[in-house]
């Protein structure tokens, strides 16, 4: 039997084979991302859940100890089960409570990198749409343009970034004992302030600036295009510095809530998600307020607030 070859339709027929659409390719690109990096994070949860007491990892996640022994015990029989099972060179390869080495330092980046995954890529989705609407118009009228996983690829490349950095902040944390090993705050100082840092974050020029510009992608590309792989990298990078301006604070709320809480992890890429979607500041405005209430609450019940308390 004869092998008929097969050829994309030429340059401005109006078609496009599947596979070559950048909506589907924008949709595989969010999807498959965002699944490796929830994989990421369920294997480190799965991997610490069995003998890990996991309300020590933040609010919210001592509902997973309903899956181990852990459910039910006093405090104190908690803490002690969690001395006697947690291993010194901690889980699923995250550093314990001695000094960091390169190993813990390349996990810890890992453990970022997956939660960039988790939680921005989702978000992103809008922008990323945006521009593949832009570059199939383009293609239906012979045009071409780099793929979308180009774009993608310079957005990440920015909050890669912020991995970094979140990183060697961690190791300075935890080398301070601010943060214990299980990536949760040691101290309601830290975690209050931080909360309340966040929450003024959600008022200032910046946030609504840079938010501005992420509610708005199709206008962005109707202003800058490129075609070519480097120009399309660095519209990528362009708009993650726009996201990163928008939402750096939210993401660094997971110093106070616990670096591996995946209950927060989840909720805070919902808020960012609702921020970009909706066109009213008032959520911004809301979650702002409730960060600050929240952070001073926490100031004020640390052995400092209640200090202050009493003076008052």
């Amino acid at each position: 039997m004869t092998e008929i070859p097969i050829t994309p339709p030429p340059p401005g027929s109006g078609k496009l084979l599947p596979l070559a659409r950048p909506r589907a390719l924008m949709v595989a690109v969010v999807l498959v991302g965002t699944l490796l990096g929830w994989l990421y994070l369920g294997a480190m949860v799965a991997a610490m859940l069995p003998m890990t007491d996991m309300s020590e990892f933040g609010p919210g996640m001592g509902l997973l100890n309903a899956f181990n022994q852990f459910a039910g015990l006093p405090p104190e029989v908690r803490k002690a089960l969690a001395v006697l099972c947690t291993p010194t060179s901690g889980h699923f390869g995250m550093p314990g409570a001695g000094p960091w080495g390169a190993w813990d330092l390349a996990m810890v980046f890992a453990m970022w990198c997956a939660m960039v995954l988790a939680m921005m890529l989702p978000t992103a989705g809008p922008m990323m749409a945006a521009f593949a609407d832009r570059a199939e118009a383009e293609a239906m009228n012979g045009g071409r343009s780099a793929s979308v996983a180009v774009l993608a690829g310079g957005y990440l490349t920015v909050w890669f970034g912020f991995a970094v950095v979140a990183t060697l902040a961690q190791w300075g944390l935890t080398a301070a004992r601010t943060l214990s090993p299980a990536m949760a705050p040691a101290s309601l100082i830290l975690a209050g302030s931080t909360l309340i840092a966040a929450g003024i974050y959600q008022f200032t020029p910046a946030k609504y600036a840079c938010l501005a510009r992420c509610r708005t992608p199709a206008a962005f590309f109707s202003e800058h295009w490129a075609r070519d792989a480097r120009g399309v990298f660095g519209l990528g990078i362009e708009q993650g510095l726009f996201c990163f301006g928008c939402c750096w604070a939210l993401m660094a709320v997971m110093f106070a809530v616990g670096v591996m809480n995946v209950v927060w992890i989840a909720v805070i890429g919902l808020v960012m998600a609702i921020e970009k979607l909706t066109t009213s500041f008032w959520v911004a405005w809301a979650v702002g307020i409730g960060l600050i209430a929240w952070g001073t609450a926490l100031i004020l019940a640390s052995p400092v607030g209640a200090r202050l308390l009493a003076f008052v």
